[in-house]
């Protein structure tokens, strides 16, 4: 397991909803790496419920895409943005559950095109939504320039 560092909370103006960990209304999500795999070990919170106690639909959308987008920054080493998501939802996950687990990986790419699947699990390791992300690639150079890509070094770098 590698721990990855958030090198985008150096840059002014960043809010990501789902991973800054200064966004009051926001996700605050961490990722470290193991193997193939990009993980994320998050703690649900009322505020995102939909039905009374149940994680709201559009929240475990949200999860599973901001960690697809850390598996073309980390794995493909560049920036993307998503042009299609895929959700399965397989059943209900309880906001009071204790940790939700995230796990992520490249399934294939053609050209500019990467295609990840996500997979998001209970505290009882129990399946509860999937998804298979689309993401539209940019060349680095243009990741760095309109995107602050910082280059995947900075990824494992302490901030």
């Amino acid at each position: 397991m590698k721990k990855i560092f958030n090198p985008y909370i150096k840059s002014e103006g960043y809010n990501c909803f789902g991973c800054s960990p200064n966004n009051i209304f926001g996700l605050k999500m961490e990722f470290y790496e193991t193997g193939e795999f990009i993980c994320c070990d998050w703690q649900p919170s009322h505020n995102f419920q939909g039905y009374r106690n149940v994680l709201h639909g559009g929240i475990q959308a949200t999860l599973m895409d901001e960690i697809a987008s850390w598996v073309v920054q980390i794995k493909l080493k560049t920036a993307g943005v998503t042009s299609k998501l895929e959700t399965k939802f397989r059943k209900p996950l309880m906001v009071d559950t204790n940790t939700v687990h995230l796990k992520a990986r490249l399934l294939e790419q053609k050209r500019n095109i990467a295609i990840i699947e996500v997979f998001l699990y209970n505290e009882r390791n129990e399946l509860c939504a999937e998804a298979r992300a689309h993401y539209f690639m940019f060349k680095e150079d243009v990741a760095r320039e309109q995107f602050f890509y910082p280059g995947v070094e900075q990824f494992f770098t302490p901030k």
